[in-house]
């Protein structure tokens, strides 16, 4: 009797035991892996400086246009974006620096500034708004996050929940963002708005290796609550730590001809 009493001491003591470790993994995870997680998506597109050519096609029902043009980053402060088709669009360009953001129209040769206002729109008519292109937000910065364990969630991948921080002009009451376990690339980003309703869903796919760096080449964003509708990025080329030029990021580069 008494053996049996102590090996069942025994054994609820090695549970106890492996549930305080489980936990702490757990705990470990979400404080270290999930700012590891959220930093690499955000600078998953850059680097100290890149540049890269890229197709955007927006779709709707009735009509299909494509886009090609060259973007250029420095860190996460500085990106230029010049349109070189088609005809029609060729020579659109848009700086951003830090937290300004202008446009350059050449069939009015006119620049215009981007109030703060507008940074939720869209650019160039897609599904993608001028933030999304410029990365004036950063997910690390602009957002409070943690890991959640949805009930369909694969085991290959992290789920993690994006909060906006208060006073930050974000339209979305959070984002959903899914990431590969193995090496933090990410699959899916789900947006909500403040009633909790799935808006847009942006898809990664086709993962390649640009400049010794593996990152999804197609990116399919698509609004919910508009039938028919998507716009795809796709990565052409794209070289990182680069020598850039020093007037990449500067309003006199918005209206050179190239």
């Amino acid at each position: 009797m008494k053996r049996s009493v102590f090996l069942s001491l025994a054994v609820f003591v090695i549970y106890i035991f492996n549930s305080q470790v489980s936990h702490g993994v757990l705990a470990q995870e979400n404080i270290l892996d999930v700012e590891t997680i959220v930093d690499k998506v955000d600078k998953l597109y850059r680097s100290r400086t890149s540049q890269g050519q890229l197709e955007m096609t927006i779709v709707s029902e009735n009509w299909t246009r494509t886009l090609k043009m060259e973007v250029w980053t420095e860190g996460l402060d500085s990106t230029f974006i010049h349109i070189s088709y088609p005809r029609k669009d060729a020579g659109i360009a848009t700086l951003r620096i830090k937290n300004e953001m202008w446009n350059y129209f050449p069939k009015i040769n006119k620049v215009m500034k981007v109030p703060p206002s507008m940074m939720m729109s869209s650019w160039m008519g897609s599904d993608f708004t001028n933030d999304d292109l410029v990365k004036e937000s950063s997910m690390k910065k602009d957002y409070v996050y943690r890991l959640i364990h949805p009930e369909d969630a694969e085991p290959s991948n992290y789920y993690i929940e994006l909060i906006p921080k208060k006073d930050i002009p974000i339209v979305w009451d959070r984002i959903h963002l899914v990431v590969r376990k193995k090496d933090y690339i990410p699959v899916l980003q789900v947006y909500f708005d403040e009633k909790g309703r799935k808006m847009r869903e942006m898809v990664f796919s086709e993962i390649k290796t640009f400049s010794g760096r593996e990152i999804p080449s197609v990116l399919e964003m698509t609004p919910l609550n508009k039938p028919g509708k998507k716009t795809v990025i796709i990565y052409r080329d794209i070289k990182f730590d680069i020598k850039l030029e020093k007037d990449v990021f500067t309003l006199r580069n918005l209206q050179k001809k190239r």
